[in-house]
């Protein structure tokens, strides 16, 4: 794992400190900022975003959608607990801890912005990190590779609808417009580009010159994320020095999310007879989430200051020392699977 990648929980409790920092310094530079719209759309933070995830994205190779047969059982139970279990099973978690368990300890008026934010971090599954866990547990490339192009399509047309069915069933208003533009802006147009920036990138120099660019846009990739961070935590400050618990109250559904839906996935395949060297990203494809997807989303429907956008902040946060957890769960289930052990 790279060291930024390592030590990314880190990085986001920095950019959190100094985006807080921030707010108290200069308190009406988050206004400033904020009413820097164009068709709602907050243009710094969409700048950003859109520096983030294109150069994800140009990673996603969609000719590996023809290896789906290689791999039928893993992406088929991938599949399944990524887009049929975690969104509702995460739905269930927020309402249970939001709207009950924690209900007292977190700002009222904030409830629904909460659970909205944490159903768009569960609706979109993870199209980056994923290679780096993959690594981790000696996965099959070509499978992480075939799984993330597989999403990435569907993830174009039931983003939106499963959003807005979770959302519409916990009574949390959601602007259908927006909610659709924003899938136009953060997932189909940066996709277009993406692919279309690889295609010409291929022609030119074969897979060595998508490799080299990549090697020189990751670290732009990088800057825009912590770059988004310290402006939502600017625009945060106020709430968070007022309830600086509810951060660590909204990582405990999306922990339990994460540990939930990779013990499925991991369950299912090991039932199913996947291969050792399968098994292992299916269960971590399946727990992971596109957070960067779920930011954007969350500040285009409900604004930069939202809860929302900050439920999907603390996706960020916990995703390293969640994700490493997995990752050494499954290597210690692999060390007592006789099987997968001589493997």
């Amino acid at each position: 794992m790279r060291r930024f990648e390592r030590w990314l929980s880190v990085w986001v409790l920095s950019c959190m400190t100094a985006g807080v920092v921030l707010s108290q310094l200069a308190p009406g530079l988050a206004q400033t900022l904020g009413a820097l719209q164009i068709a709602q759309v907050n243009v710094p933070v969409g700048l950003l975003i859109w520096v983030m995830v294109v150069p994800m994205l140009l990673r996603i190779d969609f000719g590996a959608v023809g290896q789906v047969r290689q791999h039928w059982r893993g992406i088929g139970i991938t599949l399944f607990v990524n887009w049929a279990v975690k969104p509702f099973s995460m739905a269930l978690l927020g309402t249970l801890f939001v709207r009950h368990v924690f209900a007292p300890w977190l700002p009222a008026d904030r409830h629904d912005s909460y659970l909205a934010g944490l159903v768009l971090l569960a609706a979109a599954p993870c199209t980056a990190m994923v290679f780096v866990w993959s690594r981790l547990v000696r996965g099959d490339a070509w499978f992480t590779l075939t799984q993330v192009a597989v999403n990435d399509v569907i993830m174009v047309f039931a983003f939106a609808p499963i959003v807005a069915l979770l959302l519409g069933v916990a009574s949390v208003p959601v602007p259908w417009f927006t909610l659709l533009a924003s899938v136009g802006l953060y997932i189909v147009v940066p996709l277009g580009v993406a692919q279309a920036w690889r295609g010409r990138l291929l022609r030119a120099g074969g897979d060595g010159a998508v490799d080299r660019m990549l090697a020189r846009v990751e670290p732009w990739s990088t800057g825009a994320l912590l770059g988004m961070l310290v402006l939502l935590f600017l625009f945060q400050g106020e709430a968070l020095v007022a309830q600086p618990g509810v951060v660590v109250l909204l990582a405990v559904p999306i922990s339990l999310q994460v540990w939930f839906n990779a013990g499925l996935a991991w369950w299912l395949g090991r039932r199913a007879g996947v291969a050792p060297q399968v098994l292992g990203p299916c269960a971590l494809i399946a727990a992971s989430n596109f957070f960067e997807l779920a930011v954007a989303a969350a500040v285009s429907l409900y604004g930069i200051d939202s809860g929302a956008a900050l439920a999907t902040v603390v996706g960020v946060l916990v995703e390293v020392p969640v994700m490493l957890s997995v990752v050494a769960l499954i290597e210690r289930g692999r060390r007592h699977t006789p099987a997968q052990a001589a493997a």
